[in-house]
C-alpha cells in the first residue's frame, strides 16, 4: 500500500469507529475527517468543497425542501384521510399503511414520508386500543423499502447515480431502480404486511411515548360556496371521526345551537363547534375545505401574502386578555390575529369562541400572520408552549403542488431536463405561489445530511484516485475467486448490508460504489448489476435502530428497544438479498 492510501484507509476507519461510538454527532466527524484529509495532503486542496456542490448534496437537499412543499399543500391528506381506518386488522392495517407509506416514498423523502404518516399510525393504534409498537417498525421498514424504488426515494440511490455518472459517462435515470428495487420492496412488504409484525415482542411497557397533545375547543366556518352547504351535521361524523375530531355544537347567526344540532342542516357562514387537537382541527379543515372561526378575519390576516402560523400559549394572571374575551381586547383588528381554540382542563365552553372570557391556566390556540408570534404573544401578555410545529395547510394549492412535482419528475424521467434543476424548479416554484413560505425554505433541509454528504464525497474520491477501492475490490475478488456471478454479488451485498446496518447509509453508499465498480472491472464484467447490489444492500439497514434514520424515529414512540429490531430485521434482509439477487441478473445481466 502506498502513503495516500494508509492515511486515507485510517481516516475512513477511525470515521467508522467514531460513527459506531456515537459520542459525536457524523457531520462534524465526517468533516473533521475531511479537513484532516486535506491537512494531510490526500485530498486536494481544489476538491475539498467539491462534495457541496456535488449533484448528489443537491438533489439530497431539494427533496427535502419539495417533501416539505407537499405535506404544506395538504397532498398526503388526500390519501391518509380516505384510506386509514381503525377498525382494520392490524394485518390489514399494517399492509395498507404500508403501501401507502412505500409508495411515498419512492416519490419522496423517505425519512419525511415516515414523519408524515407516523402521527398517523400513533393515532389509529390509540383509537383501535392496542400499542403502536405493533405497527410503527413496519410502517418504518415500508418507507425504507419504498426508497429503493426510485431515484430520488433515498439518497444512496441518489450517490450511486451520481458517482455511475462521473465513472461511466452517464447516470441512473428516476426509474432505473424500479425492476429490482420496486420488486425487491413489493415482496418485502408483503413478508412485513403477513410475518413482519408478528415477530416484534409485545410487552407491556411498550407504550407510545408521545406527548398528550390535549383538545381544545374550536370553531370552523362554513364558507360560501361549500361543498357542505345543504348537509345535516351528522353527515360529518364520519370525516371528522377519522380525523379525530368531536363535534359538539353549531353556531349560526353568532348564537350557539341548543344540544349537538345533529340533524340541522349547514348554512353558508355556520359555524361547527369543535373538540379536537391542533394537528386533527387542521386536517379536518383541510378535508372539508372549511374556514377558520372568522372567514373575514382569515382574509385580512391573509392581505399581506406572507402566511399563517399556528402557535399555543397559556394565559398567565397578568395577562391582558385575563377575564376579558378576545374581541374586547380587539385581537382581530389590533394584531390582525384570531383565537381559533381554548383548552380548559376538560371544562365545557358555550360561548362563541372569541366572545368565550379567557381564564387564567387556560391554553389559546392562536392563528397569526407568520413571524409576527412573538408580538403578539408579548402584547397578549401570555407565556409561549413549546414549538411543536404546528402548521397550516394550504389545501387550496394540493393539486398545484402535485402537479408542479408531477411535472418536474416526468420531465426528469424522459430526460428534458436535469433532475437537480428540475426540483429545483418546483422549489421555486412552490415558494412563488407560497405553498411553501420563503421562511421554512432552509428549515427543511437537514443540513447534518448535507455537511456528511459534502464531506465524505471527496474522501471517497480520493480513495477512488490512490488505487485504494482498487486495492478493496481486488481483495473481494481474491476472496471470491472461482465462484459464480451470483455468489459474487452476494458477498458484496452482504457486506455493503452490514456496514449499512451501524453506519450512516449515505457514508456506506459513497464507499461501497467504487468498489462495486473495481470489482466488475477486475472480473471484466459490467458494472451495473454491482451497483445495483450496493444500492439495494445500502438501503437495507434493518437490524438496528442506528441503521436508518427511519429506525430512530419510531424507537422511542414504539417503546422499541435496541435488540427488538433483528428479529424483523434478519429475516427481511436474507429475503431481500434472496429475491434481488435474481432480480439484478434478469434486469442487469453481466
Amino acid at each position: 500500500m502506498t502513503t495516500d492510501q494508509i492515511i486515507l484507509f485510517t481516516l475512513f476507519g477511525g470515521v467508522f469507529v467514531l460513527l459506531l461510538w456515537g459520542r459525536y454527532r457524523y457531520d462534524i466527524v465526517a468533516f473533521s475527517a475531511l479537513l484532516l484529509g486535506v491537512v494531510l495532503g490526500v485530498v486536494p486542496v481544489d476538491q475539498a468543497f467539491s462534495g457541496f456542490g456535488h449533484s448528489a448534496t443537491l438533489v439530497v437537499a431539494l427533496v427535502l425542501v419539495v417533501s416539505a412543499g407537499l405535506v404544506r399543500s395538504g397532498a398526503v391528506f388526500l390519501i391518509t384521510r380516505t384510506l386509514v381506518d381503525s377498525s382494520r386488522a392490524l394485518g390489514g392495517h399494517i399492509a395498507l399503511m404500508g403501501g401507502i407509506g412505500g409508495l411515498l416514498s419512492a416519490f419522496m423523502n423517505n425519512v419525511a414520508a415516515l414523519a408524515l404518516l407516523m402521527p398517523v399510525d400513533i393515532q389509529t393504534a390509540r383509537k383501535a386500543g392496542r400499542s403502536p409498537g405493533l405497527s410503527l417498525m413496519p410502517l418504518s421498514f415500508a418507507t425504507i423499502l419504498g426508497g429503493m424504488a426510485t431515484l430520488i426515494g433515498t439518497p444512496p440511490n441518489i450517490i450511486i447515480a451520481a458517482i455511475r455518472e462521473e465513472s461511466l459517462g452517464a447516470p441512473f435515470q428516476m426509474f432505473d431502480f424500479a425492476p429490482v428495487g420496486g420488486l425487491t420492496a413489493i415482496v418485502g412488504l408483503i413478508f412485513v404486511a403477513l410475518v413482519g409484525w408478528r415477530l416484534i415482542p409485545q410487552r407491556a411497557d411498550a407504550v407510545a411515548q408521545v406527548a398528550d397533545l390535549g383538545d381544545y375547543i374550536a370553531e370552523l366556518t362554513v364558507p360560501e360556496g361549500s361543498k357542505q352547504i345543504g348537509k345535516r351535521v351528522e353527515e360529518l361524523y364520519e370525516d371528522a371521526e377519522k380525523a379525530d375530531v368531536a363535534v359538539i355544537g353549531l353556531i349560526r347567526d353568532g348564537k350557539r345551537r341548543y344540544g349537538a344540532s345533529r340533524y340541522t342542516v349547514l348554512q353558508a357562514g355556520d359555524a361547527l363547534v369543535l373538540e379536537a387537537r391542533p394537528d386533527a382541527l387542521d386536517e379536518f379543515r383541510t378535508a372539508l375545505s372549511l374556514a377558520f372561526s372568522d372567514e373575514k378575519r382569515e382574509t385580512l390576516l391573509k392581505a399581506d401574502g406572507e402566511g399563517l402560523e399556528v402557535i399555543e400559549a397559556v394565559v398567565p394572571q397578568e395577562s391582558r386578555l385575563n377575564g376579558r374575551t378576545a374581541q374586547a381586547v380587539g385581537l382581530a383588528w389590533r394584531q390582525r390575529s384570531i383565537l381559533l381554540g381554548i383548552s380548559r382542563q376538560g371544562r365545557q365552553i358555550r360561548d362563541q369562541v372569541r366572545k368565550t372570557q379567557v381564564q387564567a391556566g387556560d391554553i389559546l390556540l392562536l392563528l397569526v400572520p407568520r413571524n409576527t408570534g412573538p408580538d403578539v404573544l408579548e402584547w397578549l401578555g401570555l407565556l409561549p408552549l413549546a414549538d411543536r410545529g404546528l402548521a397550516v395547510t394550504e389545501n387550496s394549492k394540493t393539486w398545484l403542488a402535485i402537479g408542479l412535482f408531477g411535472a418536474a419528475v416526468l420531465a426528469a424521467s424522459l430526460g428534458l431536463i436535469y433532475l437537480p434543476v428540475a426540483l429545483g424548479l418546483v422549489v421555486v416554484a412552490y415558494v412563488l405561489t407560497k405553498t411553501l413560505p420563503i421562511q421554512e425554505l432552509y428549515t427543511h433541509i437537514e443540513w447534518p445530511v448535507v455537511v456528511l454528504l459534502g464531506s465524505m464525497i471527496p474522501l471517497g474520491a480520493a480513495l477512488e484516485t490512490s488505487g485504494g477501492t482498487q486495492l478493496i475490490a481486488r481483495g473481494l475478488v481474491d476472496l471470491t475467486q472461482g465462484w459464480p456471478a451470483w455468489a459474487i454479488l452476494t458477498v458484496l451485498m452482504i457486506v455493503t448490508m452490514t456496514l449499512s446496518d451501524v453506519l450512516n447509509n449515505t457514508a456506506t453508499a459513497i464507499v461501497a460504489a467504487p468498489i462495486g465498480i473495481r470489482m466488475a472491472q477486475e472480473l471484466g464484467v459490467k458494472p451495473d448489476p454491482f451497483l445495483m447490489a450496493v444500492a439495494i444492500a445500502a438501503s437495507s439497514a434493518f437490524l438496528t435502530p442506528i441503521g436508518h434514520k427511519n429506525n430512530t424515529l419510531v424507537l422511542g414512540p414504539g417503546g422499541y428497544r435496541f435488540g427488538d429490531y433483528w428479529r424483523m430485521g434478519l429475516p427481511l434482509e436474507i429475503l431481500v438479498v434472496a429475491v434481488s439477487i435474481p432480480l439484478i441478473l434478469i434486469f442487469w445481466p453481466l
